[in-house]
């Protein structure tokens, strides 16, 4: 199984698995049905989740509502550290995960736009590089895994400094490893190259510890938030949240 999945998240393009994933996933959601942990997002309970990843993680991916680790806890920390189930929010996703859409347009209190460049699954075509909405448009920003497969990371988050509301917030997440400063050559083209590399053949950039000062030098706030620490172990065990994660929320700087 781990081979199998591994094979088709390298190789089979990202909008094509998204079309796919949800049918694929109902077959194995039947099999791993069970009491071993339970996503916080859609509540569903399984033996355990599925593998994951290139380097393929165990227990990371929910067989119903198609969550990850990241996805569970950033979950948690909207419903426990902010007003975003409740307050008017008018909101724009980038990169729309599937476990997110549905349950984000069906909140009565949002406003909800979601957009990407190549996503099947957003409502608007757009690239992050020049953002079709005017100044001061959105409460909430969210772009999750964006920032490493884009030509210019700091452009990206000026558009978003600049969209975002004066007491506008988001978050931005990325994969970020244990490096001192981000790796970045912009020479390398080759797909197996930036696999070796940067970890994957459309990523661009190896983000290192430098990942928060880095973003800031667009002009964006950037707050590095520790809240699966907040967390007693039994429900970051339960929900299999990734134990190291930081969150990254951003609000509106210079």
């Amino acid at each position: 199984m781990k081979k199998i999945i591994s094979f088709v998240i390298r190789y089979i393009p990202r909008p094509i698995l998204q079309r796919i994933s949800p049918l694929a996933m109902k077959v194995l959601a039947v099999s791993n049905q069970g009491k071993g942990v339970q996503c916080s997002v859609c509540l569903k309970e399984y033996k355990k989740f599925l593998p994951y990843g290139r380097v393929a993680r165990e227990n990371a991916l929910c067989p119903n509502c198609l969550s990850l680790e990241r996805h569970r806890l950033m979950w948690l920390f909207l419903k426990e550290k902010t007003e975003f189930f409740t307050a008017p929010l008018k909101v724009l996703h980038v990169a729309p995960e599937h476990c997110f859409i549905e349950r984000f347009e069906a909140l009565p209190n949002l406003d909800y736009i979601t957009a990407d460049i190549e996503s099947p699954l957003a409502k608007v075509k757009m690239d992050v590089h020049d953002i079709p909405f005017p100044d001061n448009s959105f409460d909430v920003v969210f772009c999750n895994h964006v920032l490493e497969h884009v030509e210019s990371d700091i452009k990206a988050c000026q558009e978003f400094n600049r969209v975002l509301k004066p007491n506008g917030w988001g978050i931005l997440q990325s994969p970020v490893y244990d490096l001192p400063e981000t790796l970045e050559d912009n020479t390398i083209t080759d797909p197996a190259e930036r696999e070796r590399i940067f970890g994957q053949r459309d990523h661009v950039r190896k983000y290192g510890n430098d990942y928060a000062a880095r973003l800031r030098k667009s002009g964006i706030a950037i707050e590095e938030n520790k809240f699966v620490k907040e967390l007693p172990q039994e429900q970051v065990s339960k929900f299999s949240l990734p134990p190291n994660e930081v969150i990254f929320v951003c609000s509106k700087g210079n």
